[in-house]
């Protein structure tokens, strides 16, 4: 299994450690600026900004993410309706309109509804390349249609992943954990196999894996230590050498 590294700290400092041009994939999945703290079983943390705050941080995150990537690689950046504006016009002036390829919707069913609004039900996910070059697998899903009954189609820009209920087996007791499916379906399509894929805000490490399995090298950064260490306990389950920053 390939070596991967998981460290502590903050994504815009430990970015500036890894060499320009090397990153194949970054998967940015940055708080979402919902104004209260996320908590699970195993971890919380406070997801509230000032001001121009969280803007500010996210254009740092996604200029530092810029330095890294390879000429053929690519972002996806993971939002929702609170800040997927700020996102789409930020990664506009860093890598241009022309560079935009996707804006993915992860729809997952789960949440609440509302009397006075549209159930919210999915997250953002916007996809830029670096360069015209970059690598893109099409994935395929099962199709739906009678028509088409028992085989299989590319994926639209809608993916239709549950979430991860209570009593999922993969639960590892993360606020925001992504669902494994999810990842496994972004890794294989934007990340060319042996490709280097970098989560700067990894979380539980859901990513990590994902890359890991499907023959990517894999880096994950958080500044939250319950997160490190969840990620840490997932790859130690996997078997998984860690290594350092020099070694990339």
């Amino acid at each position: 299994m390939p070596e991967t590294i998981i460290r502590l700290g903050d994504c815009r400092d430990l970015l500036s450690t890894l060499t320009p041009a090397s990153v194949d994939l970054a998967y940015l999945d940055p708080p979402f600026n919902t104004g209260r703290v996320h908590a699970a079983e195993h971890a919380s943390f406070p997801d509230r900004w000032t001001g121009g705050s969280y803007v500010a941080f996210l254009r740092a995150t996604i200029e530092a993410v810029a330095r890294v990537l390879r000429p053929h690689g690519a972002i996806l950046l993971h939002c929702d309706w609170r800040t997927v504006h700020d996102a789409r016009g930020l990664l506009d002036e860093q890598f241009g309109e022309a560079a935009f390829v996707n804006h993915l919707i992860w729809s997952y069913g789960l949440g609440g509804s509302s009397p006075r609004r549209f159930a919210r039900k999915h997250d953002d996910i916007l996809y830029y390349a670096a360069g015209p070059d970059y690598y893109f697998d099409p994935p395929l899903v099962p199709a739906t249609s009678q028509r088409m009954k028992g085989q299989m189609k590319k994926a639209t820009d809608v993916l239709n992943i549950p979430a991860i209920n209570n009593m999922a087996a993969e639960r590892v007791g993360y606020p925001t954990q992504k669902p494994l499916a999810l990842m496994d379906l972004l890794v294989r399509a934007c990340a060319p196999p042996d490709g280097l894929v970098v989560d700067p805000c990894c979380g539980s490490g859901t990513t990590i894996v994902a890359a890991l399995a499907a023959g990517r090298r894999a880096i994950g950064f958080d500044v939250n230590p319950a997160a490190v260490a969840i990620a840490h306990g997932r790859l130690t389950t996997l078997g998984t050498p860690l290594g350092t920053p020099d070694r990339v």
